[in-house]
Parts: structure tokens; C-alpha cells; sequence
């Protein structure tokens, strides 16, 4: 990986490869579910340069550990990275990550945007969180181009997916949620989330269980007063609490949903390995 040049002064890859340590193994059943998922989603072909967004999360970081440990067995050769957006907000800091990317040895790059500066002067019509999801993409995909990655990797999972699908129905009047492997308008990068099968909770324990340095996002805008996004959760959190087999039946009802786009994401993959 080429390292930045002087006119790309806000990313910088601040952990070159260096000794492979640190990394943990996700446990069995997390192994299985995710294994499924990336086979039942065709996400990985031979020869991807994948880049994990990663926010500093449990949740993504967790996937950087699930992917290294496919990456470590699986029969086909891809490459690894990570990014972190910081949107130069109070309140969070990713700054802790970088030793620990180093330690893990794979590239690591930063991307810094006045996010809050540029809603202030272009936002119309929307909420912040909107805004500022719709820069942090487009900010990922803009390195995931530069620096010749082909796959980027997001963090989401079955809870998340349930909780957009609610919020789509109630608010939006459309039967909708998170896909699990598109590709982009421009057509240049596909997105996988490997976690759409794998529940929230599982992911807390395997952050907790490994100590993983997770950075707690708690930007003013969007944590001043409760979400949509809050709500829902609670809601399902209710219902599960009544219905044990509850996000069994989500996962089904979702599946189609989440495989919108997908024969278009294998085509331009299979078009890519001719």
C-alpha cells in the first residue's frame, strides 16, 4: 500500500504492518454463524481488498477480528485494512486506536472531516445523523478508491437490521432495511455486512470476554435526546422478552430484504475474477 501523498494530508495510514499479535479468535458459535453467512452472501471472492469501516465500536471491532480469523483459515487469498471517519466532533476520540491497529500490524487509516462544520453550512431539510451517515460513506468510499480497496466491510447486525426495518415501516410507509452485500451507485465497491445473522448481545460478550479497546461514540447531535433508532430497540427488547423466538422470525422475514441488490454485487464480482 502505497503510503499518502502531501495533498491527502486528512488520511493518513498510521499502522504500517508490523508483527502479527493481538488478535483474538471469535468463539464457535459466532465461527458458525458467520461462515453461513459469508457463503449464503457470496461476500468474499479470491483476490478482495476489503477495508473495515471501523468506528471504534464493539461492533466493528469485532469484525476486524472475525474477518482476520477467516482471513487466517479460509482457502481463498484477500487482503485486510480498516478506516476510522472521525467527524472532528466532542466526545470522541479514536486517537486509542492507533497502537492498537499498529499492534495488530495491518494498514490503518484515518479520515478527519469537520462533519458538524459542513451540516452547519449545507444541510437542508434533514437531521444530522442523516447527514452525517451520508458523508461518513461517502468519505469511505472515497478512500476505499485511493487506495485500490475493492470490498468495504460494515459492522451491522441482526438487531440493527430489525430495528431499520420497524423504523422503515412505521415512518417511511416501505418494507425495508440494511443489505447484506451490494454494490455502490458508481458501481466500484461492494458492501458486505458479515453480521447480519449474528445477534447483538453475542457481540458485547465477545468484545467484553477480550477486552477489545471499545471507543463509546458520543457525539452532542445525536445522543441530546433519544432516537427512532433507541425506541425501536426497546420495543424489541419488550416483545423478545415475551416472545423468545422473536428475531428467529425477523431473520426469515428478512431475508429477502437484505438480499436486494445481491445478484447485481456477484455479477460485478464474478465480472471482476475474468
Amino acid at each position: 500500500m502505497n503510503p499518502p501523498t502531501p495533498n491527502h494530508p486528512a488520511a493518513q495510514p498510521l499502522a504500517q504492518p508490523q508483527a502479527q499479535a493481538g488478535w483474538v479468535t471469535p468463539g464457535k458459535k459466532l465461527q458458525r454463524v458467520l461462515a453461513r453467512t459469508l457463503m449464503e452472501f457470496s461476500m468474499i471472492n479470491p483476490g478482495d481488498r476489503i477495508l473495515v469501516g471501523l468506528s471504534g465500536g464493539k461492533d466493528s471491532l469485532s469484525l476486524l477480528h472475525c474477518l482476520h480469523f477467516v482471513q487466517r483459515r479460509a482457502p481463498i487469498a484477500f487482503d485486510l485494512a480498516a478506516i476510522t471517519v472521525d467527524p472532528l466532533v466532542g466526545g470522541f476520540d479514536p486517537a486509542p486506536l492507533v497502537p492498537y491497529l499498529a499492534k495488530l500490524g495491518i494498514p490503518y487509516f484515518v479520515e478527519r472531516e469537520d462533519i458538524a462544520g459542513l451540516a452547519s453550512a449545507h444541510m437542508r431539510g434533514d437531521s444530522y445523523c442523516a447527514f452525517c451517515a451520508r458523508m461518513k460513506r461517502g468519505l469511505l468510499y472515497k478512500v476505499a478508491r485511493r487506495e485500490g480497496f475493492n470490498v468495504l466491510a460494515l459492522g451491522q447486525h441482526l438487531d440493527d437490521l430489525a430495528e431499520s426495518f420497524l423504523m422503515s415501516a412505521f415512518h417511511g410507509g416501505k418494507l425495508n432495511t440494511m443489505k447484506a452485500h451490494y454494490r455502490n451507485d458508481a458501481g466500484d465497491v461492494r458492501i458486505i455486512r458479515p453480521f447480519v445473522r449474528v445477534r447483538e448481545r453475542m457481540l458485547a460478550d465477545f468484545a467484553l470476554q477480550n477486552q477489545l479497546p471499545v471507543i463509546k461514540d458520543n457525539c452532542p447531535a445525536c445522543f441530546a435526546k433519544p432516537t427512532q433508532r433507541e425506541h425501536f430497540k426497546a420495543l424489541l427488547a419488550a416483545e423478545e422478552r415475551l416472545n423468545p423466538q422473536l428475531f428467529r422470525s425477523l431473520a426469515a422475514t428478512l431475508t429477502p430484504l437484505m438480499r436486494d441488490g445481491l445478484g447485481e454485487a456477484v455479477s460485478c464480482a464474478d465480472q471482476r475474477d475474468e
